[in-house]
């Protein structure tokens, strides 16, 4: 939310946040670092799926209801302030409109439901990725002019819950997989921030703020596009190889098996003519000397 701005971070705690920041950044990249393969996320059934997608719908409409309440009691009471200035929404919609074209594109061959949905789910988890640290960072230092404690809880508590269930429906997509390009932008975003914070996270009004806003929200939306990028056909040959491996050593495993198997029935039938051969005569019947 920012309608009407938020107060600056100085003093201890700007020092604190910069070094969460920096910390959180060094930590997702170090997790880029140790990932080892792309990694799929779990995909739930058709009663999770519903259970997401409502929780989704309801957070947005408790959101806009809370809202609504609070424009009424800000008018009610008088108080009607002018909005500041913001350049950087124009920069978050032509973003999503860029990821959803990008991942439609990319995943055409998928078919029309995979690909389309999950350019939805990337366009809208985007902005997401960034807004959900960016409230938590805001929300101690804003100042609604109603009631600051009940409406800060009740404006930003509904909006984290829209940035959680909107993020949790990237589970709903098969296209999904976690990189190390995503960890590696995530932690760029971060590092941002924490430059921000540098210079008090303050609101983007001013060239410097502007262009942290900027690059930030451009870096999320970059994010949220490598968890849609498609297969290359090295990871292709690559899966082929594994999944041969795989077959050869089952292939293997059976014919290990079978060798003793064949010994086995060996000794078998050397019993069975030791035992129908009659004492002092060969195998062929005739008196042993």
């Amino acid at each position: 939310m920012t309608t009407h701005g938020w107060v600056n971070y100085s003093g201890t705690a700007e020092i604190v946040l910069v070094a969460v920041l920096a910390a959180a950044a060094a930590g997702i990249a170090y997790a880029g670092f140790r990932l080892p393969l792309p990694a799929t996320l779990p995909r739930p059934g058709r009663a999770a799926k519903i259970t997401l997608l409502a929780a989704w719908v309801l957070a947005i409409v408790v959101f806009l209801v809370s809202v609504s309440a609070y424009i009424t009691q800000v008018y009610n009471a008088g108080l009607e302030h002018t909005p500041q200035s913001d350049p950087i929404t124009p920069v978050t919609l032509l973003g999503a409109c860029a990821v959803f074209v990008v991942i439609a594109v990319a995943h055409r061959t998928s078919g029309a439901g995979i690909a389309l949905g999950s350019a939805f789910v990337g366009a809208a988890a985007g902005p997401m990725i960034f807004e959900l640290p960016f409230d938590l960072i805001i929300m101690p230092r804003s100042h609604p002019v109603i009631d600051p404690g009940q409406y800060r809880a009740l404006l930003f508590g509904t909006l984290i819950l829209v940035d959680i269930t909107t993020l949790a429906l990237l589970a709903l997509s098969p296209a999904v997989r976690l990189r190390r390009s995503t960890l590696w932008c995530l932690a760029g975003m971060v590092a941002i921030f924490g430059i921000w914070a540098l210079y008090g996270f303050s609101y983007p009004s001013a060239p410097v703020p502007i262009a942290l806003n900027a690059v930030s929200k451009i870096l999320a939306l970059i994010t949220a596009l490598t968890l849609f990028l498609p297969r290359s056909a090295g990871q292709k040959r690559s899966d082929s190889i594994t999944a041969e491996g795989s077959a050869s050593q089952v292939t293997r495993g059976f014919r290990a098996e079978a060798v003793p198997a064949g010994r086995l029935a060996d000794r078998l039938a050397s019993v069975r003519v030791e035992v129908m051969q009659p004492a002092g005569l060969d195998a062929k019947g005739d008196p042993l000397a």
